[in-house]
C-alpha cells in the first residue's frame, strides 16, 4: 500500500515512459500502426519540419540582435538549429544511462534523441517578429492598447489568450491547428513531440504574473488528447505535469541561447574578448583551465579562442544535464521535480551560466542595437495589429475588404465568432518575418508604392 501511494501524483499515477514515447500522430491516429521503418516516425517528424515554411521563415526573424549585415550574428533559424543540436546530443547522453538502468526495453530510449531533436527545432516557431518583445507588443496591444475595447466580445478564456499571448502557446497552435484548406492535424506530428514543446502545460487562466502558458483555448481539446493518450496527469482543471522530455528541450534551450548570446556580444564588441573568455573559463576546473589557456595559445583569432571556450562550456553543460535528469527521473516521472535542469548542475557550473545571465542582462539585453529593434519592432507590429484586429471586426468596411484581401487564405478572417477572427490576425502577424512586417508596414503607411 505504502509504494502504491508513492506512486501518485495528487491521486494520479506518475507517468511512464512506455506511454510517454508514442509514434501515434495527430490526425492520422486511423492509419496508425506498430511496423518498424526505416525511419522513425520520430526522425520524420525532423524532416518535416525542415522542409516546413514555418520553419523556413525564421531565417528572418530576430533572435535577439538585429539581423546581420556585415558581421553574423543568430536568427531564430540558426538558434533552433544550434538547440535541436545540442539537444539531440543531451538526449543521446539520456538514452544511454536509462537503457543502463532500465534495459533496452525494445529500443524505447533510443527515440530520445530524435524528439528532442525535432521538438527543439520548433520551440520557437510562434515566436513574433522583433525577437522577444514581440510577444508583449502583441498582448499589451490588448491589455494597454486599442484591443482593450474588445473585452466584452471575448469570454474569461478567450481574453486570458489574448492578453497573455505566448509563443509557447503559439508554437503548439502552428503545429496542430487546421488552417483552412489544410489537412486535419496541423503538421500531423507525432503525439511526444507534440507534448515535449509544450513548456507551460496549462491554459491562459493559469498564466500568472509570467504570463506564460502552453495552448490556446482553440487547441485545449487537442492537448487533452495528447496528454489523455501519453498518461499525462491533469493536477487541476487546466493544469498539466510536464512531459518529462520538455526538462531536456528547456535545458538544450537554455544553455544555447545564454552561451551564444554571449559569443554573438563578443563579435559585435559589446563585451571584450578578456571579459567572454572569464565568463567562459568559469565553467571550468583549475585543471581543465589551465589546459584550455595553453590550448587557446595556438589560436591568434580572438574569435576562435571564445568558439573553443564555447564549446567546452556547452559541452560540460550537455554532460551535467544529462546526470541531473537521470538522478531526478523519479521525480520527472512523478511529476515533482520542480525545476529547470540548470538549477540541478554541479555548482560550479550553475555559478557560472549565472555569471554569463547575469552579464546578458546588464550588458547586452539593454544594449543600443537591442533596444533600437525592440523600439522600432514595437510600432510596427502595433500599427500592424490595429490594421488586422479592426479589418477582422468589421470587415464589412471598404478599407477591411480591401487589407483582408492580402491575408493569405488559410487564416480563417471570416469566421463567424470574433475570437477565431482575432486569432486570424494574430496568425498572420506573428508568422511575419522582419522584413515582411516592415515591408507591409511601409505600404500601409503609403511609404512604398508598387512602381507604376
Amino acid at each position: 500500500m505504502k509504494a502504491e501511494k508513492e506512486n501518485q501524483i495528487g491521486g494520479c499515477e506518475a507517468m511512464k515512459w512506455e506511454r510517454l514515447i508514442s509514434d501515434r500522430r495527430l490526425g492520422l491516429e486511423e492509419f496508425h500502426d506498430e511496423r518498424r521503418h526505416t525511419r522513425s516516425d520520430f526522425q520524420r517528424d525532423y524532416d518535416r519540419l525542415i522542409f516546413s515554411s514555418p520553419f523556413r521563415r525564421l531565417q528572418n526573424k530576430t533572435q535577439v540582435f538585429p539581423l546581420p549585415g556585415s558581421i553574423f550574428v543568430h536568427n531564430r533559424l540558426t538558434h533552433s538549429l544550434e538547440v535541436s543540436s545540442v539537444g539531440r546530443s543531451l538526449g543521446h547522453e539520456i538514452a544511454l544511462g536509462l537503457k543502463e538502468r532500465h534495459g533496452d526495453c525494445d529500443g524505447l530510449f533510443d527515440n530520445f534523441r530524435d524528439i528532442v531533436a525535432a521538438a527543439c527545432l520548433c520551440h520557437d516557431l510562434g515566436n513574433p517578429p522583433f525577437g522577444h518583445s514581440g510577444e508583449k507588443t502583441i498582448s499589451t496591444f490588448f491589455s494597454e492598447g486599442p484591443g482593450q475595447s474588445l473585452r466584452e466580445c471575448l469570454t474569461d478564456r478567450q481574453w486570458a489568450d489574448m492578453i497573455h499571448f505566448e509563443g509557447n502557446a503559439n508554437s503548439f497552435r502552428l503545429l496542430t491547428h487546421q488552417f483552412v484548406g489544410r489537412r486535419a492535424g496541423g503538421m500531423a506530428m507525432t503525439y511526444s513531440t507534440l507534448a515535449s514543446v509544450v513548456k507551460y502545460p496549462h491554459t491562459s487562466l493559469h498564466a500568472g504574473q509570467k504570463g506564460k502558458f502552453g495552448f490556446f483555448e482553440s487547441e485545449d481539446e487537442i492537448f487533452r488528447r495528447v496528454a489523455s493518450w501519453l498518461g499525462i496527469p491533469e493536477i487541476e482543471p487546466g493544469r498539466f505535469v510536464r512531459h518529462p522530455l520538455v526538462y531536456v528541450v528547456e535545458a538544450a534551450d537554455d544553455i544555447c541561447y545564454q552561451i551564444m548570446d554571449i559569443e554573438d556580444a563578443h563579435k559585435l564588441k559589446i563585451l571584450s574578448t578578456e571579459h567572454v573568455t572569464d565568463l567562459l573559463l568559469g565553467f571550468l576546473t583549475e585543471p581543465e583551465r589551465e589546459r584550455s589557456v595553453r590550448s587557446m595559445a595556438r589560436l591568434s583569432d580572438p574569435n576562435e579562442k571564445i568558439a573553443y571556450l564555447r564549446s567546452i562550456a556547452i559541452g560540460k553543460l550537455v554532460t551535467d544535464s544529462a546526470r541531473a535528469f537521470l538522478e531526478g527521473e523519479e521525480d520527472l516521472l512523478k511529476g515533482t521535480f520542480g525545476r529547470p535542469l540548470l538549477d540541478a548542475v554541479d555548482p560550479l557550473l550553475r555559478e557560472a551560466y549565472a555569471s554569463c545571465s547575469a552579464t546578458a542582462w546588464s550588458r547586452i539585453y539593454c544594449a543600443q542595437e537591442v533596444a533600437d529593434i525592440e523600439i522600432a519592432g514595437n510600432r510596427i507590429i502595433n500599427y500592424l495589429m490595429e490594421a488586422l484586429v479592426d479589418a477582422v471586426i468589421h470587415p464589412e468596411r471598404n478599407s477591411s475588404r480591401l487589407l483582408l484581401n492580402i491575408v493569405p487564405r488559410q487564416y480563417d478572417t471570416r469566421a463567424a465568432d470574433p475570437y477565431t477572427r482575432l486569432q486570424a490576425a494574430l496568425d498572420h502577424v506573428s508568422g511575419m518575418t522582419d522584413v515582411y512586417a516592415l515591408d507591409l508596414y511601409r505600404k500601409l503607411n503609403g511609404h512604398s508604392l508598387p512602381a507604376v
